[in-house]
């Protein structure tokens, strides 16, 4: 079996194969916890020798002991700390360029259920994983060294130091169980809050111009208010456990005192076993009780375990496929039935279509007719539920994106750029050189208008191109689309916020890249960019009515509409009642 199929694929596998650190740290805190028997014997040494025989040199040796002992701990647990650190850091570094993929793979997948949380959620357990609160459970499987420690003082002091280990971990138990639904509750609260008001972000002009922000700002306190709630009773809840085992471990060090000196007045210990002993039991209880104060962030980091974790099942890393020759544009599509990510229906039935390079088709027809989702189709963004689409003869779907894109060039309706410069925009986020950049405005004929812009090329733009009006953001994006001479390109709409001087620089390019022998696929309501097009595909509810050359589909199409003026006009009566109903 090859290493790339032994890959983990879960972050239940990717958390195993960091075992080797994990078995480290537990490996450093065995020393450490060791270490922290230091400070009893120390004290049970002055009282049991010292005092008895008042010797300088004793003390002295035992301090300086001490000393050095107390900083090989610091030393160790700055070693263990960083190593913690370093194992969220590769956990991190082996998922998130995943999770950034999955999430983008999620919006294509499940429009407007997307959203960054599962990197948040990787952010949460990272951050766990990096704090003092994880060492808790490194530090717990060693309480029964200083209970054995104990029993060998006296076995009533053990006794003494099991019952208080016992009841504390019962109170960390209640704890956990007690607050582990409000925890969850909160958690999806603060994640439903967090996807309204993204959305609420992203419409902020139709907010403000139509008066919804009111109404807009209930639907988010909805479920802010419920999350608030939920994490105030689950922290009043933990804070009850955790002050309840604050006072007991103080109680049962008071009484560990308290009965060792009723031993040691027995005789049956040392006066060095009474302090030794309420200290060891103090060391016995911190992780416990350590543990029941970081179970907050272990809760969150539990949950955003267990939903990164699910999603990585559900939506399994694509296989990497054999990299294929570039493109030449050779477009085919064989009876594709096309149902939308959400829906139940098919929005396209049996469309089947032939492009050469340097051939051009027009796809036309009515609102909702299925156009867009054919143009998502052909690119791969939308899954086929049945038939193909090709591109050089190779299914779309066994291209690697990444190899692919720079061929491919795409201007939707809805233009979004990016936060950072003209330039950066039109080169598609690459390292590419100016040349290319300024050469790509030029085929779009948008280079003259950008350099007209504050800082030309260099302009800083806003997420979603907030500062540029709608023509200004779709030259760019044809830009964009044309840059590094792709071999198909896909416009949808693309004249749609466009001037007269935008309408011809969109015919120019258009010749440019039929010249160039670029495949051009054109989405538009408007007739005066057909005469750029070899092909017309006309579409009506989903299905194909026409394909063939542009001159004869036209024709086809204007004999058409003279015919139903002509019945219009004969049985007006008939085309008015056709239209109430159609209406």
């Amino acid at each position: 079996m090859s290493a790339k199929n032994c890959k983990p694929t879960n972050l239940k596998d990717i958390l195993a194969s960091l075992r080797k650190g994990f078995f480290q740290v537990g490996f450093f805190s065995l020393f450490i916890n060791l270490m922290m028997l230091v400070p009893p014997l120390y004290m049970l040494q002055i009282y049991d020798r010292v005092l008895t025989s008042r010797s300088q040199e004793t003390l002295l040796l035992l301090t300086l002991l001490l000393g050095w002992m107390f900083i090989t701990l610091g030393v160790l647990e700055f070693v263990r700390s960083r190593m913690m650190v370093r194992i969220s850091t590769r956990l991190d570094d082996r998922l998130n360029k995943r999770l950034y993929r999955l999430i983008m793979k999620m919006a294509l997948q499940r429009p407007g259920q997307s959203s960054s949380q599962p990197l948040a959620d990787l952010s949460g357990v990272r951050q766990f994983m990096s704090g003092n609160g994880i060492f808790a459970f490194f530090d717990t499987p060693w309480v029964p060294v200083y209970l054995a420690i104990l029993f060998m003082f006296d076995p009533a002091l053990g006794l003494l130091g099991l019952f208080a280990t016992m009841l504390l971990g019962v109170l960390a138990i209640v704890n956990e169980a007690s607050t582990r639904g409000l925890q969850q509750a909160a958690s999806e609260g603060q994640t439903t809050a967090a996807r309204t008001v993204d959305a609420q972000l992203r419409n902020a002009e139709v907010l403000r111009a139509m008066g919804m922000h009111d109404d807009l700002r209930q639907r988010w306190a909805e479920s802010h208010l419920a999350s608030i709630k939920a994490q105030a009773q689950a922290a009043d809840r933990a804070g009850v456990w955790t002050s309840i085992s604050k006072t007991l471990r103080l109680l049962f060090q008071s009484l560990m005192l308290g009965l060792g000196a009723y031993l040691a007045i027995n005789n049956q210990i040392t006066p060095g076993m009474v302090i030794a002993a309420s200290i060891i039991l103090g060391r016995a209880l911190a992780p416990i009780d350590q543990m029941i104060g970081a179970w907050k962030g272990f809760t969150g980091a539990r949950l955003s375990f267990n939903r990164l974790n699910e999603l990585l099942e559900e939506i399994p890393e694509e296989a990497r496929r054999v990299s294929l020759p570039a493109p030449e544009g050779r477009l085919s599509v064989d009876r594709a039935i096309v149902v939308p990510p959400g829906a139940k229906a098919a929005a396209l039935r049996g469309i089947s279509l032939q492009l050469e390079p340097g051939e051009a088709l027009a796809i036309i027809g009515g609102s909702a007719a299925g156009k867009s989702t054919l143009v998502r189709a052909m690119l791969g963004l939308w899954p086929l539920s049945a038939g193909h689409v090709r591109l050089d003869g190779a299914d779309i779907d066994h291209w690697n994106p990444d190899e692919l894109g720079p061929y491919i060039g795409y201007l939707p309706q809805d233009v979004e750029l990016f936060e950072g410069t003209v330039a950066q925009n039109i080169a598609r986020f690459r390292d590419a050189d100016d040349r290319q950049v300024v050469k790509a405005a030029q085929i779009a004929r948008c280079d003259e208008m950008i350099r007209a812009l504050p800082e030309g090329y260099d302009t800083q733009i806003g997420a979603g191109g907030l500062a540029l009006s709608g023509g200004q953001r779709q030259r760019i994006g044809l830009a964009r689309a044309v840059f590094g001479s792709p071999r198909l390109v896909v416009l949808d709409e693309p004249n749609a916020n466009l001037d007269r001087a935008g309408e011809k620089a969109l015919s120019a390019t258009c010749r440019y890249l039929k010249k160039q022998g670029a495949t051009l696929v054109l989405v538009s309501h408007r007739h005066n960019i057909l005469k750029h097009v070899d092909k017309i595909l006309v579409i009506e509810q989903g299905s194909q009515q026409l394909l063939g050359p542009r001159d004869a589909v036209l024709q086809h199409l204007q004999a058409d509409a003279a015919m139903r003026r002509q019945q219009a006009t004969a049985h007006p009566h008939l085309h008015l009642a056709s239209g109430q109903s159609a209406s």
